[in-house]
């Protein structure tokens, strides 16, 4: 297999997950989630982002969370999975320090609540970001808020930021999740990319690795365009693998055809 880095002049991998923050391309619906994420934060409310999968979630959270300053916030990031609160708790404890915490419903409570209001005495704001929510259990919708209630719910002291597929809007609506529900004060929904901005996307990419000249021809950008249905990851795939398809035939410039072949070798 040619390598695309020479062949192409790239002084990089192109279309690479492990790009810097400044490097994130702007997808739609970035801002409104920003402007609701701040708030979130400075309310101790919660706040979802939700969207197809490799609508660009993922993404999104990192970039809000990079223009965070350490010194005054300490961001709990975690994966979610179909565990138990109580599983969840203990994931919370270890990010926070706590070796080997039991497994009692209590103690963990306990000692998460001691936790934070020892972040909050140090002049910092906990946040707690939990992505692919849409995986947790209904018992963790119906309790989780309960962990940053002080003095009788006068006083919030963690917000939450929940990504996740759409579904995760559903299990929030059944009547054991009100409580938490009720505390969310927005939720954006990332849409994918149109046929234009998937063309910005792709050249935004190209310019990050140092690419010379319109390497996509148009019709390459409508066939990546439809063939992922506008979601950033699919088009990450199918843009490297035009490429490389490009790059066997010694081509410099990437077709349609290209990106058919490419589309044949993923899922």
């Amino acid at each position: 297999m040619k390598a695309l880095q020479p062949f192409f002049g790239f002084h990089r991998e192109p279309f690479a997950a492990d790009l810097k923050p400044e490097e994130l391309f702007p997808v739609p619906g970035l801002q409104a989630f920003l402007e609701r994420f701040d708030y979130a934060v400075r309310n101790a409310m919660i706040s979802l982002v939700i969207g197809d999968v490799g609508s660009g979630k993922s993404t999104s959270l990192r970039y809000a969370v990079s223009r965070l300053h350490a010194a005054e916030y300490r961001v709990l990031s975690l994966v979610a999975t179909s565990g138990s609160l109580s599983e969840l708790y203990r994931q919370l404890c270890t990010a926070l320090g706590v070796e080997n915490p039991s497994s009692s419903r209590s103690y963990l409570t306990r000692t998460l609540r001691r936790l934070l209001v020892d972040i909050v005495a140090k002049k910092q704001v906990p946040l707690l970001v939990l992505d692919e929510a849409h995986l947790l259990r209904l018992e963790v919708f119906a309790e989780l808020h309960t962990l940053a209630q002080l003095d009788f719910d006068s006083h919030q002291v963690l917000p939450v930021i929940l990504s996740g597929e759409d579904h995760l809007v559903d299990k929030l609506l059944y009547h054991t999740s009100r409580p938490m529900a009720s505390r969310v004060l927005g939720k954006t929904r990332l849409q994918a990319l149109d046929r234009e901005q998937m063309a910005a996307y792709l050249a935004h990419h190209l310019s990050l690795v140092g690419a010379q000249g319109d390497l996509f021809a148009d019709e390459a950008v409508t066939a990546i365009h439809q063939g992922s249905g506008g979601l950033l990851r699919r088009a990450n795939m199918l843009a490297r693998g035009a490429l490389l398809a490009a790059a066997r035939e010694e081509c410099t410039r990437v077709t349609g055809e290209h990106v058919r072949i490419a589309s044949t070798e993923i899922l």
